[in-house]
């Protein structure tokens, strides 16, 4: 498979989808909504829905639903046939006004910013999710959670699996749990199918683990290694993994709960190290490596929606002449050193 070399071609890419997912969206007959649309995986994931809704020869209302305080960023969903509608969905009584779907997709969320503001965290990961959740009772539902709600573990432990306790270490990942919660009360009560996705973490060339390395490489800025290791997955294989998830989903409390990530646990120091050696500059290493990290095992994943298409190394591989020839970012780091949980 060819590295997309500008944005157009890293859109097309990161949003085509496999016979899995043509299979999975053949089977929604009524409208399929993305909340949270506006977000860093949203456009991949609408358009791909898109496609394979295209290709099944289905004409379902698909929509996209974000702030979208700039107007201009609707553009692109419109100009691929997916309809938008602006939303502020902490606003109570917002998620009322949208319009009933066979099936959704929940991206929303905050992380960053909310070191200082756990009332922020409340009302975007707990308060919302509630209602949203009850809103859309009679859905499928998808909603997407974080690997940091597991404990951490060291990189010979293979990562946490799906049926592992979840310790959530700082406020982050406590509301991150809370938002689970939230979904699984809510189906539990309602009866409404759900499915929980816990990501570790996603790249797209633009942004992700793998792009925050090389760059602070490229720019001769020193990496820090106290996270010593991780796992990450290419956007349009993540994005696969969860639409299939909707073809899972199971009221609580048997809810389907899913690990999305890579194959490999990677070493930061020797990521570091590869992308030294690939634009010939020095590496410059801070921090004392911990000896465990947010680990997934996504196994289940894998078998059931197929291992990843891109690997880790060819992830590697279309990163460097990213950043190489400065093409766009969307400047939004990661901080996936960061271990006491405060965004």
């Amino acid at each position: 498979m060819t590295a997309p070399t500008n944005e157009i071609e890293l859109d097309e890419l990161a949003s085509e989808p496999n016979e899995q997912v043509i299979g999975t969206v053949s089977q929604i007959d009524g409208p399929i909504l993305v909340a949270g649309a506006g977000g860093k995986m949203g456009f991949h994931l609408c358009k791909m829905l898109r496609k394979a809704l295209d290709v099944s020869g289905k004409s379902n209302r698909l929509i996209a639903v974000s702030r979208f305080g700039d107007p201009t960023k609707r553009e692109p969903f419109e100009k691929a046939g997916i309809e938008t509608i602006p939303c502020d969905l902490t606003s109570e009584g917002a998620a009322e006004r949208l319009p009933d779907s066979e099936a959704v997709c929940f991206l929303a969320g905050q992380k960053f910013g909310t070191s200082n503001a756990p009332e922020v965290l409340t009302l975007f990961n707990e308060t919302m999710p509630a209602r949203f959740a009850n809103r859309f009772k009679d859905s499928k539902i998808v909603a997407l959670s974080t690997g940091c709600v597991y404990p951490f573990v060291s990189a010979d432990s293979g990562g946490s699996r799906e049926s592992d306790p979840v310790v959530p270490a700082g406020d982050y990942a406590i509301s991150c749990l809370g938002r689970e919660q939230a979904f699984l009360k809510a189906s539990e009560t309602n009866r409404t199918p759900l499915a929980l996705i816990r990501l570790n973490y996603s790249v797209d060339l633009r942004y992700g683990v793998l792009v925050d390395i090389a760059h602070k490489v490229f720019h001769q800025q020193p990496v820090d290694v106290t996270m010593g290791h991780l796992n990450c997955i290419w956007q349009g294989d993540a994005t696969r993994h969860i639409i299939c998830a909707l073809g899972k989903t199971a009221p609580a409390p048997d809810a389907f709960i899913l690990n999305v990530t890579g194959e490999k646990i990677l070493h930061v120091r020797e990521i570091a190290s590869w992308f030294g050696e690939r634009f010939s500059k020095p590496t410059e290493i801070t921090g004392i490596e911990a000896t465990e990290a947010w680990l997934n095992n996504a196994s289940l994943s894998h078998s059931l929606f197929g291992a990843p298409e891109i690997s880790e190394e060819t992830l590697m591989e279309w990163v460097a002449p990213w950043i190489e020839k400065g093409r766009p970012l969307l400047g939004k780091p990661t901080n996936f050193e960061v271990r006491d949980g405060k965004y």
